[in-house]
Formats: structure tokens, sequence, C-alpha cells
């Protein structure tokens, strides 16, 4: 999420801020509880998306982060605001977002190629071509060989790279991921953080990554924003500056990784303690 300074000066030598592909303006969203009292679940919450950023919320757990989600992708509409892409208003399901879940989001009954050709497929391409697609996806996330492989015979890290080949085969302009790898083990955990990263490197789509793990969020974004307790609004953002290309393992022992830990965790925490007390003194 980076701004332009707003000084009004011009700079001949500064190469002018391209507009931002995402903005998300003034955004409410308000939902009906069981008992019938409206609960707002985010209030007047902005975010910008420049192209090719990667951008990761976090938040305490229940404040909105995968509803915010949700809206860009266009699966619910704000209560109040709106959310543009490329300066458009987002009306309804928008084919320039991809959406990788926290679960599995596969057809158990389709092999693993009949999977990843799905999306172009659905968008009106041949069977060979789509299947031509999806070989180089395959390849390009290390399943060759597992094209006619069942879902079910898969290991985790090995379904979330199914999950991603499905979505960046469609050539997302946003790529939205909700939690995609809590599931997994530590060890998987990592090596896919790499993988993702060498694949938003390759394809240049901007990354929106919700996550409850911050070092996760530092070591793979360009950007951490931090939201309140609900109902939900940007805190604050903070710029990573660590240099690219990174490797998970390893960034997170170098000393700036250890002070924006330290910077943002202190942001954070405030928020992370707000919602715990009103969860445990909750009539």
């Amino acid at each position: 999420m980076r701004s332009a300074t707003g000084s009004g000066n011009t700079d001949p030598d500064r190469a002018p801020q391209p507009p931002p592909l995402l903005e998300v303006r003034g955004v409410a969203k308000r939902f009906r509880a069981p008992g019938g009292e409206v609960r707002t679940a985010l209030a007047e919450l902005d975010l910008t998306v420049q192209p090719g950023e990667f951008c990761a919320v976090i938040g305490p757990t229940g404040c909105g982060k995968s509803t915010v989600l949700s809206m860009i992708a266009g699966l619910s509409r704000p209560s109040a605001g709106e959310i543009l892409v490329d300066g458009a208003p987002v009306q309804g399901i928008d084919p320039r977002t991809g959406f990788v879940f926290q679960n599995d989001a596969v057809f158990p009954w389709k092999t693993v190629l009949a999977n990843v050709a799905a999306g172009p497929r659905f968008r009106g391409e041949s069977r060979k071509e789509s299947e031509r697609q999806a070989r180089d996806w395959l390849r390009r996330v290390g399943l060759s060989g597992f094209e006619d492989y069942f879902p079910y015979a898969l290991s985790g890290g090995m379904r979330k790279r199914v999950a991603l080949a499905q979505t960046l085969i469609l050539g997302p302009r946003i790529l939205l991921m909700d939690e995609p790898f809590s599931g997994l083990d530590a060890q998987t955990r990592q090596i896919m953080s790499d993988e993702l990263l060498g694949l938003w490197e390759q394809v240049g789509s901007s990354v929106v990554l919700v996550t409850h793990d911050l070092e996760e969020a530092i070591a793979l974004a360009d950007t951490v924003v931090v939201l309140t307790a609900g109902p939900a609004t940007v805190k604050k953002q903070f710029t990573v500056d660590l240099p690219r290309p990174r490797r998970v393992r390893t960034v997170r022992f170098q000393p700036r990784f250890v002070e924006l830990h330290e910077q943002i965790w202190s942001c954070l925490s405030e928020e992370v303690a707000i919602a715990y007390d009103r969860a445990t003194t909750a009539a």
C-alpha cells in the first residue's frame, strides 16, 4: 500500500506514481447477528494497493480480515463505501481477481490436470489448449508427473500447489489469499512461502494476503497493514524495506526484520489485548 507524498512538488527525475490497482474507500460492513441486532464488522476502512505490490493484512482474530477479501473478490458487497479495481467499481465476482482459500478448493473427483485446466475450460478455451496451459503451470509449481493423480493422493503442500496453479493460470491482476498455508506443518509452510514469492515475481500480480502470522507477513510483503479490533479499520501501515529477492528462512535473521517485528507487534498487540478482553468479559 504505497502512497504518494502529496507535497505537490514535481521532480523531473522521479517517475510518476501509478494509479492504485485496488482502492478500498470508506468501506463498512454490517451483519445481522443471530439475536437480531446489527453488528458492524468493518467501519471506514481505506486501503490502496499498487500494481505488483504484495500487501499483508493482519489483525486480531475475528476483526474482519477475511470479510475484506470477500468484498474485494465480489463475493459480498459493502454496506457502505466502495471498492475499485483499475478505477472501476467491483460489481459481483470479478475476473480480475483470483482467490486462494484457507481450505483446499479442489474438485476431489477430478485429476490434478483436470483441476488446473478447469478455469480455462470454463472461460471457453478448448480442452487441448486448457490442458497445455495446465501442464505448464503444473511444471511451474513443481508437480510435473502428478497430472493423473487425484487430490486425495497428494500431501497438503502438493494440494496447495494445485490451488496456486488453479488460480494463477487465469492470470489474475489481484491475487487474494486467506491464510493459505495455515494448515501446513512449519517446514512445508516455509517451502510454500518461498514458492509463492518465486511465482509472484514471475507473474507480477498484486497480492493481498490475510494472515495471523506476523513473521510470515513481514517475510513476504512490501506493506503490512494492521487492522483494529472490530469494528475494524486500518490502524497503521508499515513499509517492509527488506531487499528482494527474499528467502523466508534466512530473512528472519536480518536485524531490520527484527526491528520491524518489534514495531509491528507493538502496534498489533494493543488490538489483540482489546479483542481478548472483549471475548473474556462478554456476557
